[in-house]
């Protein structure tokens, strides 16, 4: 049984804007990070304990959509799960920061990278299959719950080391598309079993794909079967973020079966980036989390916001993960913009 009330809303809501039918009005929440330092304040979860214990994960992942009014629930806050359980050390990081991958465990030697058999055995797999599970109890069926995952081109690159994936992208393509195919289907059984516990939508997080750091002929050759692949394994909606510049590789994201595709900033034409996707496909996005959320004032959020809405973004949410020093009013300001656009 939940453990507190909700809005019965919120989670057909979500779900029908992924499915390309009409709402009365956007959602307002985050498939980015959550974390805060005033959430870990008011919740009683800090960093780093609460991404590793599973009472206090759901702790602060709940406090977003309590706190703040976030109506989603997003867990965890790092994405170093799938690389831990692939052979990534990982430094656990601070109250302000998040853990961090500290070896790359095939860079010498990646022709042996295979996927364990155990994998959704391994590191703490199933600690967020436990989280998933508390968090579907607590809120019960009316708030969504989004699990954010590595996509297979950032495990990649951490199991590799960025410097020899981006090279090798070039010099060694064959490899790397071997290795995705591992990473790849590493991605696909996590998402499968946070789907099984629960989770409404996985979304992987693939900055490294995006076209800042690789050439999208690359992102086409290796990445997007991957995609495919991913979009088909499992149940529930299926979402990707990448990071930077996206616009020139939005139609291809949107051939991959990805029901939202999530956009920083740097995205600045909104209605071109929608004509680029098509209507089957949301946008989510795409206010500064560096920027206006982090350093602007409530105003300032919600003209931001305002002008997210303006351009026909369908799920308003911020651009990235939430920086921790983001003030609490600011993510407040985010939900209270929508709430005000679609009141005026």
């Amino acid at each position: 049984m939940a453990d507190f009330m909700a809005d019965p809303d919120l989670k057909d809501r979500f779900l029908n804007v992924l499915k390309g039918k009409a709402v009365d009005k956007v959602p307002a929440l985050s498939v980015t990070q959550t974390g805060t330092l005033e959430l870990m304040g008011k919740s009683g979860a800090a960093w780093p304990e609460a991404n590793f214990n599973a009472d206090k994960m759901a702790d602060l992942a709940l406090a977003a959509h309590k706190f703040a009014g976030l109506e989603a629930v997003r867990y965890p806050f790092c994405l170093t799960v799938l690389s831990e359980a692939m052979g990534c050390s990982i430094n656990q990081g601070r109250r302000d920061v998040q853990p961090f991958p500290r070896t790359r465990p095939f860079a010498e030697d990646a022709e042996s990278l295979e996927l364990p058999s155990d994998l959704t055995d391994r590191g703490r797999i199933p600690l967020l299959v436990d989280v998933t599970s508390t968090l579907r109890k607590r809120v019960g069926e009316e708030v969504p719950l989004i699990a954010g995952i590595e996509g297979p081109a950032s495990l990649a690159s951490r199991l590799l080391g960025t410097y020899n994936f981006l090279t090798w992208v070039m010099k060694k393509p064959e490899l790397i598309r071997r290795c995705l195919e591992v990473t790849g289907t590493a991605c696909s059984e996590y998402s499968a079993v946070l789907s099984e516990a629960g989770a409404d939508a996985v979304c992987i997080v693939d900055g490294i794909a995006g076209p800042d750091m690789l050439d999208p002929k690359h992102l086409a050759s290796l990445i997007k079967p991957e995609y495919e692949h991913f979009y088909r394994v499992g149940k529930g909606m299926k979402l990707i973020h990448i990071c930077g510049n996206s616009t020139s590789i939005l139609k291809m994201l949107s051939e991959c079966g990805f029901n939202g595709i999530s956009i920083e900033e740097k995205v600045t034409d909104l209605p071109a980036a929608k004509k680029l996707i098509g209507k089957k496909v949301s946008l989510i996005g795409n206010l500064s989390s560096s920027g206006v959320l982090l350093t602007g004032t409530c105003e300032e959020v919600k003209n931001e916001a305002k002008k997210c809405l303006e351009g026909g973004i369908n799920i308003l949410a911020p651009g990235c993960g939430i920086a921790p020093r983001t003030p609490l009013a600011n993510l407040r300001a985010l939900v209270d913009a929508r709430d005000e656009f679609y009141n005026k």
